[in-house]
């Protein structure tokens, strides 16, 4: 049966979720704006599929579940769908960064510091609870607007890549998603690993880049079409390791910009802009909140919520949704740990 016939079976009470609308569809499942039945707190539900592979499953929902922070998405709960495992979550009302940017074309300079501050601040406390996101893009960060002002919250999600990598930062495998993907990482087969953490905040220049933009910094779009997909990895790996960044789009952006760009697209990581050096430079601090300084002093103080549920029990829940198996789900095969 395919994906769009499953999910037009979707229950629209789900436990004590009603389902109201999709958000969107992705390589790993569908997203749906739901409603608490009993608290009338608007969430997001994302249902994987049931194919998901169980190791990125757990690893989305553990490491997601341990942060607690403004410009994270916050986690809340974990039920399942037959065999589907569903993460509940914070909405965010503003969609994601990627159709914002395709929406508005190329963002003020101002604009896109704003939100390039927030996610340096969010990448920052994850690199100092030990995780490294390993798919930072503009499809994982999501907007919220907050009625009575003007400016965006900028909030990070989809942990499916994360990784605990406390202070080593080490990683070895080639994951992500290509146009964000650093140079050590693109090439990381054989090798004895990288730094997750310094390959992040390559990820974060290319966001930066793009909304800047509204194009990729490496190739064009023009090129991507007559090229094969492996002379598009080749082509973006020689110029990535050149530093040939494409600065024809750049022509109204300021030196200080330009100079935290090519830190943190320089392509040998031990030579790459920190994220300790991203908020020390003058242009991460142009406008920067007093507050956004000592948020993360904050956010790492704060602990698990205890009303939150338990690993075993989401374990549990877990392995029950694989005992389902393939078979359709029914209304009452709906389960929930609370």
């Amino acid at each position: 049966m395919s994906n769009l016939k499953t999910m037009a079976n979707l229950p629209r009470i789900m436990g004590k979720y009603e389902v109201l609308e999709e958000l969107g569809s992705g390589t790993f499942g569908n997203v749906r704006k739901v409603k608490n039945t009993e608290t009338y707190e608007i969430l997001a539900m994302k249902i994987l599929k049931p194919d998901s592979d169980q190791m990125l499953v757990e690893r989305e929902i553990f490491n997601h579940r341990l942060l607690e922070h403004p410009h994270i998405v916050e986690f809340c709960d974990v039920v399942c769908w037959g065999s589907r495992p569903c993460i509940v979550m914070e909405y965010a009302n503003g969609g994601n960064l990627r159709k914002w940017v395709e929406a508005q074309g190329a963002l003020m300079e101002n604009q896109a510091r704003r939100l390039f501050q927030q996610l340096i601040v969010a990448v920052d406390y994850c690199h100092k609870r030990g995780f490294a996101h390993r798919d930072i893009k503009p499809d994982n960060l999501m907007l919220h607007k907050v009625e009575g002002t003007k400016n965006l919250l900028l909030k990070m999600c989809d942990f499916g890549l994360s990784k605990y990598v406390s202070e080593s930062g080490l990683s070895n495998a080639k994951v992500g998603t290509l146009d964000y993907m650093a140079p050590e990482v693109m090439d990381s087969r054989g090798r004895n690993g990288y730094d997750a953490k310094a390959a992040d905040v390559w990820s974060c220049g290319v966001v930066l880049y793009v909304m800047l933009c509204g194009c990729f910094p490496f190739i064009s779009e023009v090129e991507r079409m007559v090229r094969s997909k492996a002379d598009v990895e080749r082509c973006l790996l020689e110029r990535m390791r050149e530093g040939k960044m494409l600065d024809h789009p750049l022509g109204s952006v300021t030196e200080q910009c330009i100079d935290m760009l090519r830190g943190m697209l320089e392509p040998e990581p031990e030579k790459r802009l920190t994220i300790e050096k991203i908020m020390e430079h003058p242009w991460f601090n142009i406008e920067l909140p007093a507050e956004a300084r000592e948020m993360n002093t904050t956010c790492l103080t704060w602990t698990v919520p205890p009303e939150r549920q338990q690993p075993d029990q989401i374990k549990k829940l877990l392995q029950e949704a694989r005992g389902v198996g393939g078979k359709q789900p029914s209304r009452g095969q709906f389960r929930t740990v609370l």
